[in-house]
């Protein structure tokens, strides 16, 4: 080890932001640094914040504080540090550095220039980086899973959302590079890759001239990875071409997360997305006849400004009306430096939590309804971990995704990180119960 400093991670936000943490300890460890879990043990703290909604600030800077606490020497990274970079060395005399979300492969030098006394300001205005398959990364997640990044950014200006402005405009990495890394994943044993950017089918617009997310789907088809889930599909990027891409490659699963946000066009339009008020409906239909076997979920915001009981009412018939898998459902939060900060006819937190709930309590029913479809079959199951207590295996299949969907707890015996044939014997609203299947 020498004399370099002792380093830990505390990673927050999403699985985009904790890439960047991994790519960040694979840096680290590649140039001799020690790399601890252990907060207490380590000379410098790198926390990777999110500043997506209040919620997630306000846990940002909670850790942050509670580490100045503890006389930890902090490196700030991630949303918020590109979201708040002066406030937070003025308010955090105990940061050593701020690094943007455009900046993290500079870790190692930012942390050589603290090592030599220096206060570091590492914030790109406009993020343009993006890593690569040749870049670095110690994966954090559980053996069988690792999220692939496909692009960085997005073009979109939803009137919600700060994300633009704090990732920067979308860019893409190429097929090749993209199929290198799955291959490389494979080759460590990963069953389950999982694709993300801010709006998946947007992929390759800005290098290809189109979208490219039909071409990639059949390039990553010749990888030998069973399982290939995308994340972030926007209905109106769900051409025939893709639609039929996920049908001809079989370890694509029909897994579709469409972040709708609402039902109404009037809000729609609010939100600055006309361009999904129109094809809705018809579109859902189109996808769920394409793909019969499409496990779908979608997100939605409740309590945007201006939504009346009308609107609220046409998003519950639509929740109805399509039932879908997996719905998660949110409260609008009102972000400074987006356009819908200002929007007049802004609706007290009790009516948004009320809406929240009442749509919450809708779903419910519906997503019993398609767990206990799954009852009696075999299903493969991706082991993740091992209950401590009963010994018993949680995993997941097809139908759930990692973190935001519910898991599947199975009686038996089988090796962390493989896929095996699970009999679904019970449901509940979220998870599902079973036994693994023996031969003979």
């Amino acid at each position: 080890m020498g004399d370099k400093p002792i380093i830990a991670i505390s990673h927050l936000g999403c699985e985009k932001n904790r890439i960047d943490t991994e790519h960040m300890l694979g840096l680290l460890v590649e140039a001799g640094y020690g790399v601890d879990t252990n907060e207490e043990l380590a000379d410098y703290v790198i926390v990777n914040t999110c500043s997506f909604i209040e919620a997630a600030r306000e846990e940002s800077v909670r850790t942050l504080v509670e580490l100045a606490e503890a006389n930890k020497k902090i490196v700030i990274t991630g949303c918020l540090a590109q979201h708040f970079q002066e406030q937070l060395f003025e308010e955090l005399p105990e940061a050593a550095a701020i690094v943007g979300t455009g900046d993290y492969h500079k870790i190692v030098d930012v942390i050589q220039r603290v090592e030599q006394g220096e206060r570091v300001n590492q914030v790109s205005a406009q993020p343009t980086y993006i890593a690569d398959e040749t870049t670095p990364r110690y994966r954090t997640t559980t053996e069988g899973v690792a999220y692939l990044r496909v692009a960085e950014g997005c073009d979109y200006r939803c009137a919600f959302c700060i994300i633009p402005y704090l990732r920067g405009n979308q860019r893409s990495r190429t097929i090749e590079s993209i199929v290198a890394e799955a291959e490389q994943l494979a080759s460590q044993g990963v069953q389950e890759i999982i694709l993300i950017s801010q709006i998946t089918t947007n992929y390759g617009i800005d290098i290809y001239g189109k979208p490219q997310l039909a071409e990639l789907l059949r390039a990553l088809g010749k990888v030998d990875m069973p399982w290939i889930r995308m994340h972030y599909a926007y209905p109106t990027g769900l051409t025939p071409d893709v639609i039929a891409a996920i049908q001809e490659t079989p370890n694509v699963l029909p897994y579709l997360d469409l972040p709708l946000q609402h039902s109404h066009p009037a809000i729609l339009r609010a939100m600055n997305r006309p361009w999904q008020g129109r094809v809705n409906d018809a579109i859902i239909e189109r996808i769920k006849e394409a793909l019969p076997e499409a496990v779908l979920r979608t997100t939605f915001i409740v309590g945007f400004p201006g939504e009346d009981e009308e609107h609220f009412e046409n998003l519950l018939q639509f929740v109805q009306h399509h039932e879908f898998d997996h719905v998660g459902v949110f409260t609008f939060s009102p972000e400074e430096g987006t356009p819908a900060y200002n929007l007049p006819h802004q609706l007290p937190q009790f009516v948004m939590d009320e809406r929240r709930d009442a749509l919450m309590e809708l779903q419910q029913p519906i997503s019993l309804k398609k767990n206990q479809q799954e009852v009696g079959k075999v299903v493969d199951v991706l082991i993740e971990q091992e209950n401590p207590l009963s010994g018993d295996l949680i995993g997941r299949s097809a139908r759930f995704a990692p973190e935001v969907d519910g898991q599947i707890f199975v009686h038996g015996q089988a090796t962390l990180g493989t896929i095996v044939p699970v009999t679904i014997q019970k449901a509940n609203v979220y998870d599902l119960y079973g036994q693994v299947l023996v031969d003979g």
